[in-house]
């Protein structure tokens, strides 16, 4: 195992596992999972924290010999869960398909993505979990489970935590392509973002909010991806006039290479709805992140009580983007039942004082039933306020009896959510 396999993305978590295994076969991963006492699936290590860690074999199934396979007719694609949404979008795009959505990173893996209820931007768009119409799973007893649409517990397996199995295949919706303009704004004033937060988030198919809070006056920048196939929005008021003059990184100084392109110019549905290009790896290693998402309805009250604490996130936050998805029905998604905004936190590697500001941040957004995103950093809390959080919560933990009865599937940090 080399240094660079044994940590995560950003270098903050250092791998327990005994060894990083990459089978070619499905009879070479029954093997590994059947023969061991503890086993976890690593995707592209995105996660920054212990989601996927374990003390005994870490799988990647990215090599796995599972053919993609396009269903035009169905419209669906089922592909290897260990693929990147950056290296599948290439294949739909060639064959004139697309994905209604993606998150804003294409390098992710879509069984880690999706076992984490990773999600994109968009009033009306879902998390990318809400895409997979299909599901299979290698458990602990060497068995397939398969879950297809209709199956009352493909809503539980989706967001699966990794604590079910290992996600071999995962089949998603498709719709034909279409093409993006994204559009960069700077320096709109806070009062007029959340006095417009509902026209500005509804304006295009795709919005993100980004600011500092170093000045609390001011949300730095507002990023509009609109589907040219769409009708046009209105542009808000408070955007009038501000547009970006030239490309933006969302964090203040940083050049913007890395970034899709920007200045209203269409392009393919890959290459704008991320907020950044496949063959860049961005700010690896340079950060922590924390997200949250509370109910659409709070929206104004979550964001204004995050401003309130800038001096105190001042020291370690780098960026907040501020994000809505849609409702699922997926049992431990975070935007479970409810149209959600994702609170993202940017954190410089100061993880002592990351840790430090969290619990006054995670206090604060209590009041507004706050869920936090499964694959990023949260303060540890007792297992029944997630289950407060969660109505699936008792059903999953029953599916995941039945699916992993060994455990072989449990870590440190799912032991810690009660599960």
């Amino acid at each position: 195992m080399t240094a660079d396999a044994a940590t995560n993305w950003s270098r903050n978590i250092r791998y327990q596992a005994e060894r990083i295994v990459a089978p070619r076969s499905m009879d070479e991963l029954r093997a590994l999972v059947t023969e061991a006492e503890s086993i976890k699936a690593l995707g592209s290590r995105h996660s920054f924290n212990r989601i996927a860690d374990t003390t005994g074999t870490l799988v990647t199934t990215a090599d796995l010999d599972i053919p993609l396979e396009i269903d035009a007719d169905r419209r669906r694609v089922r592909v290897n869960g260990g693929i990147r949404y950056g290296e599948l979008a290439g294949v739909l795009e060639s064959s004139g398909w697309a994905l209604a959505n993606l998150a804003s990173l294409p390098h992710i893996s879509i069984a880690g993505a999706i076992s984490t209820g990773t999600h994109g931007s968009g009033d009306a768009n879902r998390s990318l979990a809400a895409a997979v119409t299909g599901l299979e799973i290698l458990t602990s007893t060497g068995d397939i489970v398969s879950f297809a649409e209709g199956d009352a517990d493909l809503a539980g397996a989706v967001v699966g935590l990794g604590a079910l199995g290992i996600v071999t295949t995962v089949e998603l919706a498709i719709e034909p392509t279409f093409t993006v303009a994204q559009t960069v704004y700077d320096a709109i004033p806070f009062d007029e973002v959340v006095g417009s937060f509902d026209e500005m988030t509804s304006s295009a198919y795709s919005v993100s909010l980004f600011t500092t809070f170093r000045d609390r006056d001011v949300v730095d920048q507002v990023w509009r991806k609109a589907r040219t196939d769409a009708a046009s929005a209105a542009l808000p008021a408070a955007l009038s006039h501000r547009e970006a003059p030239e490309p933006r990184h969302p964090l203040p100084g940083v050049a913007a290479d890395a970034c899709t392109t920007q200045g209203g110019h269409a392009g393919p549905w890959l290459d704008r709805l991320p907020h950044f290009k496949l063959e860049f790896t961005p700010s690896n290693g340079d950060e922590l992140q924390s997200e949250f998402l509370v109910p659409r309805a709070h929206a104004v009250s979550a964001l204004s009580a995050v401003r309130d604490l800038a001096e105190t996130l001042a020291p370690v936050l780098q960026v907040c983007e501020v994000r809505t998805i849609a409702a699922d029905d997926l049992w431990l998604s975070p935007a479970q039942g409810r149209d959600s905004v994702g609170l993202h936190f940017t954190w410089t590697a100061d993880e002592a004082g990351v840790a430090g500001v969290l619990p006054a941040l995670e206090s604060a957004l209590a009041p507004f039933d706050a869920r936090p995103h499964w694959g990023k950093v949260f303060s540890p809390r007792d297992p029944a306020e997630f289950a407060a959080l969660y109505p699936g919560w008792t059903r999953f933990g029953e599916l995941r009896e039945r699916l992993d009865p060994r455990r072989a599937f449990a870590n440190d940090l799912t032991r810690s959510l009660g599960l």
